[in-house]
């Protein structure tokens, strides 16, 4: 097994392709710390995992406090004896609102969930993985992150802001055998929606020309199979870069 006697914190993991990373590296020996904002929805998780032979915990945070995170990384350290991997995938969208009817609270909840929140549980983790001299981090960014216009305003700045500093994380500490990536999907089958009631019909326009190229959309467990590559010592020679995972989409 490719993780065997890892312990693995992935946030968001209640459903999607947190839920799919959860699992799969469970199944490949880890023991998860199961996080997400919803613990009904991380509990059931984890009842699969303990279904299929595995050991995980559930923990209710929402990574947009910093109590709560500090509270997910002081679970898998209490419960598992330290942390070797960390998946930072909980997000939410923000309803294609382009710029101009951007409000500060949409902004700022959406960078509090998509970028501060993977901010502080790295923060969190690194001196853990410092003091084994080794650790994986695994951010979950969004094709949104490499191009101007498949979201609205607050999610692609926030996306962009997760590719910034993965690759800053990746080089500064590479040589204490630390490793930080991100994966890119392309359109999952996730219950992420548009992140609003309705979405604005300006901004969801301008953000689906392309959608018309989009080869095909993925599954979460497609994208599990990346964050378990990312995660292994398959991968050990990859470090602070982005994997794309669409199906060809961005390639046109």
């Amino acid at each position: 097994m490719k993780l065997n006697g890892k312990v693995a914190v992935v946030t968001g993991a209640g459903s999607g392709m947190g839920r799919a990373i959860a699992v799969l590296y469970a199944n490949e020996g880890a023991n998860v710390v199961v996080s997400d904002i919803n613990l009904e929805a991380a509990q059931a998780t984890v009842a699969q995992i303990e279904a299929d032979g595995g050991s995980a915990v559930a923990v209710a945070a929402n990574v947009a406090l910093e109590e709560d995170v500090q509270h997910m990384i002081y679970t898998a350290v209490q419960t598992y004896g330290t942390l070797d991997i960390l998946v930072n995938n909980a997000g939410i969208m923000d309803g294609f609102v382009p710029a101009e009817e951007l409000t500060d609270e949409l902004w700022e909840r959406v960078f509090a969930v998509n970028t501060t929140g993977p901010m502080r549980a790295i923060r969190k983790s690194l001196p853990i993985f410092k003091a084994k001299g080794k650790g994986s981090i695994i951010n979950i960014a969004s094709v949104g992150g490499l191009f101007g216009s498949r979201a609205g305003t607050a999610y692609t700045a926030s996306k962009h802001a997760v590719v910034g500093m993965t690759k800053n994380i990746g080089y500064q500490y590479a040589k204490l055998g630390i490793r930080c990536n991100a994966i890119a999907p392309g359109g999952v089958n996730t219950n992420i929606g548009v992140g609003g009631k309705e979405p604005h019909a300006f901004g969801m326009e301008r953000s689906m020309l392309g959608m018309g190229s989009m080869p095909r959309t993925g599954e979460p467990e497609e994208i599990a199979q990346v964050a378990l590559f990312l995660a292994s010592d398959d991968s050990s020679f990859v470090n602070g870069t982005v994997v794309t995972a669409d199906a060809g989409w961005t390639a046109i």
